[in-house]
């Protein structure tokens, strides 16, 4: 039985190592996702908005222009891990919005109807946006960096 826990608990630290370098490879990708998104966004903004004005959002031009915006800075500084939670917050609760205003009944049937949840458009920007704000940044990121940084000057 000793052998055995002695097994699992390598496997368990082998495995926990990976979790940093799978964090930034997820910050990585869904950071360029949301980037490439918030620019495509900006070079059509009438589009956009007009978009945003036929789901009956509240200034919806203005409203365009700031997703656009929050996609693309917000992209690049989740990429970076600079902000990380606070960056995939504000994602997090923009591709609520996204989910809830485009996609209500796939939103709502996460427990009736998992398939149509998971199959909407915005399903996994919002599940990357939920799991970097759940996970932090991981250990390569900018914020870890400067954590690391700031607590040894503290010392």
């Amino acid at each position: 039985m000793s052998k055995l826990f002695n097994l699992y608990s390598r496997a368990d630290r082998a495995l926990r190592a990976l979790g940093g370098p799978l964090l930034f490879a997820i910050r990585l990708y869904w950071g360029w996702q949301f980037s490439t998104d918030g620019w495509g966004k900006l070079h059509h903004l009438p589009r956009v908005g007009a978009y945003f004005a036929e789901l009956n959002l509240p200034m919806a031009h203005a409203t365009a222009l700031f997703v656009s915006i929050l996609e693309f800075v917000g992209g690049i500084l989740l990429a970076a891990g600079v902000g990380t939670r606070l960056v995939s917050l504000a994602l997090f609760v923009n591709m609520t919005v996204a989910f809830w205003v485009a996609e209500k009944d796939a939103f709502l049937g996460v427990l009736s109807n998992p398939d149509k949840f998971q199959g909407a458009d915005a399903y996994n920007y919002w599940f990357a946006a939920l799991l970097i704000l759940i996970l932090g940044p991981g250990w390569i990121a900018v914020d870890t960096l400067l954590r690391r940084k700031f607590a040894r000057a503290r010392i």
